[in-house]
């Protein structure tokens, strides 16, 4: 798993934690938002006017399989999910405050280019051989640019971020919240969510509309209730913590508590890259869903999708940074078991608490120091403990504090290994067993939102809160983009190859239930950039493209 990690991170260093991908995508957002006149505010209020179908927006009997709404919902829950709970609580960790603001300003610039990537897709969708709308990038890559190879990559794209951004970190999350909440096992939790989600996607694109218009509404009222209920109870800290959100976030966020601070460029490109993975704007996937809509009109359902990041990011989003941020969590360091990909030992001693040593960590996070070295030795344990050694255990981005070596859930007792800041498990009686650490360090994803909803008027009850909307968020998530990775199967080698994609999108949701969160998150943010690159270039393409078709629907609205 850790020549895994190191792979997909080696991968992500010239993708998504690049120093151009940020730049690439907030520009792009930025030119279609100056070339197109600020459609984001311009159409926004008659955009919630399609989406209610009155009058003259009843598309009802135009070609599609499901109205405004449910093509909207459908998209909304593959949009709202993680990267609502467990992602922002993901940005916040690693680029403190200031993170969000970029998150924000992703969601500005986004619903723009979610506005052009829905209309064109839309524009070139076809009806296919079962019946069904198929449509997205991959279509007007094809039918318009004619560049065939550059739609089979993003096509390909699709099936890989159906896994890497839709089924694995959704269900992980969910597991990490019912254990954390009810002490369920994560792979008790795998299995029966595998179950229902094969009951629904087999049922195809009608029956999926037709679950998550449901589950959409209930599940952001359930969400907002209970963030407003912790944002009241800490409303003392809100102003303070919306400073620190525009204070840092061209300075990057300074070192507090346990947070050991990070650099503008650190929270730049994290609060851009979990915006991405929140709100979608950019990354194609939308269009999918949207292509099914009941419409001879592409501009009008483009129209629909501006709405997707404002609530996405701008409304849901910010309350969980809020509730985060207010309830001073975020730099706190509470009791959990680490992640082995979270967990580094440095060599020499370090304490958070000293000014010199708190510098040196955090410019080592931020990849700006290399005078830290790792640790490569031995460990004598006893009891759980370590005894002696010259080291500093870094787990989630903190100096670990009181921690405890278990092996097979008692106390570890021997010789411990650690090679290049690795700890590798040993072997006893011929066999390998692998240790678990514990103690006291930063948290992050759904476990610190879950801690951040406990510190409310609910209490404790408020983690029911987050398990709830998880579950509900993350499971139509899911679903969501399940049909997107068929819609792709579909194009790369038509109808009969759904069923076979399907199973395996099935089997794939449920391992990832039980796998590494931080594996999960980091083969997520490679995902995400395998398809936004090649649309967004396709999207710059077909600029003017896009400004005649405004220009033409707003003649046939006049």
């Amino acid at each position: 798993m850790d020549t895994l990690r190191e792979w997909i991170l080696a991968l992500d260093s010239v993708l998504g934690s690049a120093v151009y991908f940020p730049y690439l995508l907030l520009g792009t957002g930025l030119f279609f938002t100056l070339y197109l006149g600020f459609p984001q505010i311009r159409y926004f209020a008659h955009a919630w006017k399609v989406v209610r179908g009155k009058g003259k927006f009843d598309h009802s009997k135009e070609p599609g399989d499901t109205s405004h709404f449910q093509a909207l919902a459908t998209a909304l829950s593959g949009t709202v999910g993680t990267g609502n709970i467990g992602g922002v609580a993901f940005a916040i960790f690693l680029g403190g405050p200031a993170a969000l603001f970029w998150m924000w300003m992703t969601a500005f610039f986004g619903m723009t280019t979610k506005f052009v990537e829905v209309t064109l897709s839309h524009k070139y969708r076809v009806k296919t051989t079962d019946g069904t709308m198929a449509g997205g990038p991959m279509y007007f890559m094809d039918r318009r640019l004619n560049m065939k190879w550059l739609a089979i990559i993003f096509a390909i794209a699709t099936v890989i971020s159906s896994f890497g951004t839709g089924s694995l970190p959704q269900v992980n999350n969910i597991a990490q919240g019912m254990q954390a909440t009810f002490g369920l096992d994560p792979m008790l939790t795998g299995g029966v969510l595998a179950v229902l989600l094969a009951l629904v996607i087999l049922g195809g694109i009608k029956r999926i509309a037709a679950v998550t218009s449901r589950i959409v509404p209930l599940m952001a009222v359930i969400y907002v209730v209970g963030a407003l209920t912790v944002i009241a109870y800490n409303i003392e800290n809100l102003v303070p913590s919306f400073v620190s959100v525009f204070r840092d976030a061209f300075t990057g966020s300074a070192a507090v508590g346990g947070f050991l601070g990070a650099s503008f460029a650190y929270a730049f490109n994290r609060g851009v890259n979990r915006g991405l993975f929140s709100n979608e704007a950019g990354q194609g996937s939308a269009p999918i869903a949207h292509a099914s809509a009941k419409s001879n009109e592409p501009v009008s359902e483009g129209m629909v999708s501006i709405l997707e990041p404002f609530i996405d990011t701008i409304i849901i989003c910010t309350l969980t940074g809020m509730v985060i941020l207010s309830s001073g969590v975020w730099n706190q360091k509470h009791q959990n078991t680490f992640e082995r990909s979270d967990m580094t030992y440095l060599s020499g001693i370090y304490d958070d608490t000293d000014q010199a040593d708190r510098g040196q960590l955090g410019a080592f996070l931020n990849a700006q120091n290399n005078e830290v070295e790792p640790f490569n030795g031995t460990l004598s344990v006893k009891d759980g403990k370590v005894i002696g050694g010259e080291f500093t255990l870094l787990a989630a981005r903190s100096v670990a504090e009181n921690t405890v070596y278990k092996a097979g859930g008692t106390v570890f007792n021997g010789q411990l290994f650690v090679e290049d800041g690795k700890l590798k498990n040993p072997k006893i009686d011929g066999e390998v067993v692998r240790i678990a650490v514990s103690g006291e360090s930063l948290v992050h994803s759904a476990r610190l939102t879950t801690i951040a909803f406990s510190q409310g008027y609910l209490g404790d009850s408020g983690k029911y809160i987050v398990s709830i909307g998880l579950l509900l968020f993350a499971f139509s998530t899911a679903i969501a983009w399940s049909y997107y990775g068929d819609r792709a199967m579909i194009y790369l080698v038509g109808v009969r190859g759904v069923m076979p994609y399907r199973v395996i999108y099935v089997a794939g949701f449920f391992w990832a239930s039980f796998a590494d969160t931080s594996l999960i998150w980091d083969l997520a943010a490679v995902a995400i950039v395998l398809m936004t690159l090649p649309n967004l270039f396709g999207l710059l393409m077909l600029s003017k493209e896009m400004k005649q078709s405004v220009k033409d629907y707003w003649k046939k609205m006049e």
